[in-house]
C-alpha cells in the first residue's frame, strides 16, 4: 500500500464476505468492525430502498419466482441495511433490494437484516460489489455504478479494479459502454445486445443502425466487429480459413461452429487418437480480456 492510498479501499478488495461478515457467524466473530447487528428481524415497512443502488432493472418474472420461493421458505439470506439518517428506527437498504421487494409481495411483516454503520461511499461500494459478485447488474448498470464512484468519490479505474475484484481492462471496457447512444444502451440493458457486441460499436459512425442489424441478423461478436470496421457496407461474415477444415468430420466442424457462435471468436478443435486441443483465436486485447473473464467465472 502506498502512503497516499486510502486504507478503506485496500480493505474493500477482500470481497463481500469479509465486508459484511459471514452470514452464520455471531456478531463478535465478524471480521468487519462496522457491523452493529447481525440477522435481526425488523418490520418490513421500516426499510426503504437506496436511491443510489446501481441496480435499476427488476424483471417481473424474476421477482415473481423469488416471491413464490419466499412464500414457501422465507428469506434465507438477510438484506444489508444502514440506519436512516433522519429517521430513528428506520433503515436504508445497502444490498438485497430484490429480496426486499419480493418479501413485500409475499406479504411478510418482518425482514431479516444485517445493520451496518457506513457512509454513502462505502454503502455504494457494498451495493456494487454485492451485485457484481452475484452477476445481478447488466453492463450499463455496472458502468453507471463505477462512474458514480469516480464522480462522487474520486476513484481511479485502478482503485475500482481493486475494490470490485475485476481486471482494470474490464472496468475500462465497462465504462466505455456509457459512451454509446441511449438506444444502443437500451439494447444492452434489456439483453438484446451483449457487452461484447456493444464494444464493437463504440467507435462506429452509425452505432444505432449497426446495433439493429446485429440484433436482426443474430451476428456473433466477430461478425459484429467486421461489420463495424466496414461501416456496415461489407458482408458481416468474415472469411476465415479453418484449420484443416476438409480433413475434419462433420461433428467436429459442428462443434467448432457452436463454440464460435457462443464465444463470438473463431474456435478450432483438433482431435486426434490420444487427445487434441481447442484453440480460441482473438484479434483484439478486448477479446482476450473477454476470454479471461469467462474462464475466471
Amino acid at each position: 500500500m502506498t502512503m497516499n492510498e486510502d486504507p478503506s479501499k485496500k480493505r474493500l478488495g477482500r470481497g463481500l464476505a469479509a465486508l459484511i461478515g459471514e452470514m452464520d457467524r455471531l456478531p463478535e466473530e465478524s471480521v468487519s468492525p462496522h457491523i452493529a447487528t447481525l440477522d435481526r428481524q425488523v418490520p418490513i415497512e421500516f426499510v426503504s430502498r437506496n436511491p443510489r443502488n446501481p441496480r435499476r432493472l427488476f424483471t417481473e418474472a424474476d421477482l415473481e419466482d423469488l416471491t413464490q420461493s419466499i412464500r414457501e421458505h422465507g428469506i434465507v439470506q438477510p438484506v444489508v441495511v444502514r440506519p436512516a439518517k433522519d429517521a430513528p428506527d428506520r433503515y436504508e437498504l445497502i444490498a438485497g433490494e430484490r429480496r426486499w421487494r419480493a418479501a413485500q409481495r409475499a406479504g411478510l411483516a418482518t425482514v431479516p437484516v444485517i445493520i451496518r454503520e457506513v457512509d454513502d461511499r462505502v454503502a455504494l461500494e457494498l451495493a456494487i460489489i454485492e451485485n457484481v459478485q452475484r452477476a445481478d447488474l447488466n453492463p450499463i448498470e455496472e458502468g453507471m455504478g463505477y462512474q458514480q464512484l469516480i464522480d462522487d468519490h474520486e476513484y481511479t479505474q485502478a482503485d475500482l479494479a481493486q475494490v470490485i475484484g475485476k481486471s482494470r481492462s474490464h472496468v475500462a471496457n465497462t465504462l466505455r459502454l456509457l459512451k454509446l447512444p441511449e438506444l444502443v444502451r437500451d439494447h444492452i440493458t434489456n439483453g438484446a445486445l451483449s457487452a461484447g457486441h456493444a464494444r464493437t460499436l463504440i467507435t462506429a459512425e452509425n452505432p444505432e443502425i449497426l446495433a439493429e442489424r446485429i440484433i436482426r441478423d443474430g451476428l456473433s461478436v466477430r461478425q459484429a466487429e467486421a461489420l463495424a470496421q466496414s461501416g456496415g457496407n461489407k458482408p458481416a461474415t468474415p472469411k476465415v480459413k479453418a484449420d484443416n477444415d476438409e480433413s475434419k468430420d462433420a461433428d467436429t466442424r459442428a462443434l467448432e461452429k457452436l463454440l464460435s457462435d457462443v464465444t463470438g471468436m473463431r474456435v478450432t478443435v483438433n482431435h486426434q487418437a490420444k487427445g487434441g486441443d481447442v484453440r480460441i483465436h482473438y484479434t483484439t486485447l478486448e477479446q482476450l480480456d473477454e476470454i479471461c473473464r469467462r474462464l475466471q467465472n
